[in-house]
């Protein structure tokens, strides 16, 4: 594994949660949602940040992941800078799987959350996805694609999804 983490001190809390730089970094992003589309079983997935630029970076790794997790063809709707309960609502109504992703600064340290949603918008706990989501990036198991018909797409939220539902 190229740049490991400790998994058990950043993958916990819904998610991940570490110092960046440091405990965490970028690629910790792509890692989670790669393996948020296996885990779930996604085929679509809501992603907003908290507008910090270093959200927005690992919002785009986050979506780089979930597109390119095996033979899903995850449809990430990437809603931009949003509320985490915004986030929820849009994705409630379409029942996805959503990510949410925030920075804070405080006296100089810099934290990354990445909270992780299932598609009735309860947050990952150990028992539905998080510890094997850990487990896979412990064992540097993070799903990677097939092949490049099996890449999904990754929409802007002014795009209506197929079946008319906006996002």
């Amino acid at each position: 594994m190229l740049n490991p983490i400790d998994t058990a001190a950043v993958i916990r809390d819904g998610g991940a949660v570490g110092q960046y730089p440091g405990q965490i970094h970028e690629g910790v992003g792509w890692w989670l949602g790669a393996c948020l589309v296996v885990t779930l079983h996604a085929s679509h997935l809501a992603v907003a940040h908290d507008g910090h630029p270093v959200s927005a970076a690992f919002t785009d790794r986050l979506c780089q992941g979930a597109i390119n997790a095996q033979h899903y063809a995850c449809h990430v709707h990437h809603l931009g800078q949003q509320h985490e309960r915004d986030l929820l609502s849009k994705a409630g109504a379409r029942q996805t799987p959503g990510a949410w992703l925030t920075t804070e600064t405080t006296d100089g340290v810099t934290t990354v959350r990445v909270r992780l949603h299932t598609s009735h918008g309860a947050l990952l706990d150990e028992t539905n996805g998080l510890a094997a989501i850990r487990n896979l990036i412990a064992q540097d198991r993070v799903p990677i694609p097939v092949n490049s018909q099996a890449k999904g797409v990754i929409e802007a939220s002014h795009h209506e999804m197929t079946d008319g539902v906006r996002l």
